[in-house]
């Protein structure tokens, strides 16, 4: 019998730990160069010595305001999406539009893709990254561990890039200013609370899924 398989665990025991020189151990995305981690004062940041990127930094006032901004980030995504975003006058006739309008507009115009690239990147993929933050922040908050909480945080990065709420509010920035040459534009309370949640949404993201992990391992037990 080889060595490999005696370690191995047996039907209904428990995974062997991991050795202790593997603990502690933090390797740099971009160019897999291997670090111990080590604690850092307040605002600091880690960087790889090979390729200069940032490998970890200390993020416990991050963690600690991060609850706050996913709810008022919720908050502002449920008014972002119940109320208009712009309503034009043209020659008496007004009309208006939300975003789920603009997805629906996209939809009859017999322009399916991008009527579901829009409602993807602007509604599905937002929503579904804020609700995991959620997920995991709340039962962290009461210093519990999440049930499936590495699948969750790996689902929060592979969904990340695809939230373009801010290419959204460009587009329409660009799209208002072209129309005010036509039409009388009214911007819709949708409209400055999508630029508000951008806002929201810069600081949430700026926070890296990853260290929960690290502040969860701190929690007192």
């Amino acid at each position: 019998m080889s060595e490999a398989s005696r370690d191995a665990a047996r039907p209904g025991e428990p995974a062997p730990a991991a050795p202790a020189a593997l603990t502690g151990l933090v390797a740099c995305e971009y160019c897999d160069a291997v670090y111990r981690r080590e604690p850092l004062a307040a605002g600091e940041r880690a960087q790889c010595l090979r390729c200069g990127g940032q490998l970890y930094r200390e993020s416990t006032r991050a963690y600690a305001r991060l609850l706050p901004l996913v709810l008022a980030a919720l908050i502002l995504f449920a008014v972002s999406n119940a109320y208009p975003i712009v309503e034009m006058d043209l020659k008496g006739v007004r009309t208006e539009t939300t975003l789920w309008g603009a997805v629906q507009a996209l939809y009859a115009d017999r322009m399916e893709p991008v009527a579901m690239l829009v409602f993807a990147t602007t509604i599905l993929f937002p929503l579904t990254e804020m609700l995991m933050m959620l997920y995991l922040l709340v039962p962290m908050a009461r210093r519990r561990m999440p049930a499936g909480f590495e699948r969750i945080v790996r689902g929060i990065r592979q969904t990340r890039p695809w939230g373009m709420i801010e290419v959204f509010m460009i587009g329409v920035l660009v799209t208002l200013v072209k129309l005010s040459t036509m039409a009388q534009v009214l911007p819709g309370v949708a409209l400055w609370s999508f630029g508000a949640l951008v806002v929201v949404l810069a600081a949430m993201l700026s926070f890296d899924p990853r260290n929960l992990w690290d502040y969860l391992e701190e929690e007192p037990r």
